[in-house]
């Protein structure tokens, strides 16, 4: 897919990577460090988004003329309760422990801006988890590590094969970056 301007995707993480690829896209990969934090008042449902926005903002004074920047950020929640990434085994297993026979919501913010433009959305997946044995999570703590990810899981990896029952919404929402939204975006970016 060619796009008339030239695409940065502003993330470190593999997935959005592989799945901005898998797109058909050309891309350049720049990062910057940008602080994740937000208004304590902020809807749990809006920091996704607001994070988005922040990282692109950040960016655009980066930007050559025509530069477009891709960035996002992917959050759970459930119960009202933000679950980030976890630090460590033991805050996987209490994020884990809570996801265990319950629903809860991935949001993905995501924002292409140029240097004078700014355009953001965000995509909801609700993901309903089975009952996780004790045994299960901490297979998946050991194998898979999973400290980079919000809410201490990746549904592309082990733990979504045995214990995701139930999708509403994108797959490749919860994966990390709402593809056929984006697609879209990049289509009409004006």
């Amino acid at each position: 897919m060619n796009l008339p301007f030239p695409l940065i995707l502003a993330s470190k993480s593999p997935r959005r990577q592989q799945l901005l690829r898998d797109l058909g896209y050309s891309f350049e990969v720049r990062t910057m460090d940008v602080p994740e934090d937000y208004p304590e008042d902020l809807d749990k449902e809006s920091v996704a988004r607001y994070l988005a926005e922040k990282k692109a903002r950040a960016f655009q004074p980066h930007l050559k003329p025509g530069e477009v920047v891709l960035t996002a950020d992917t959050t759970v929640v459930l119960n009202n309760e933000l679950l980030e990434k976890a630090a460590d085994a033991k805050e996987a297993r209490t994020m884990l422990s809570k996801l265990s026979g319950q629903a809860h919501f991935v949001i993905t913010g995501v924002c292409l801006a140029s240097q004078d433009q700014l355009k953001s959305f965000d995509e909801l997946t609700e993901v309903h988890f089975k009952t996780l044995s004790e045994a299960e999570i901490d297979y998946y703590i050991e194998h898979y590590q999973p400290f980079d990810k919000a809410g201490a899981y990746g549904i592309q990896e082990w733990i979504g094969m045995v214990g995701v029952e139930k999708l509403v919404g994108s797959y490749y929402n919860v994966v990390g970056l709402p593809v056929h939204r984006v697609h879209a975006a990049l289509q009409h970016w004006a």
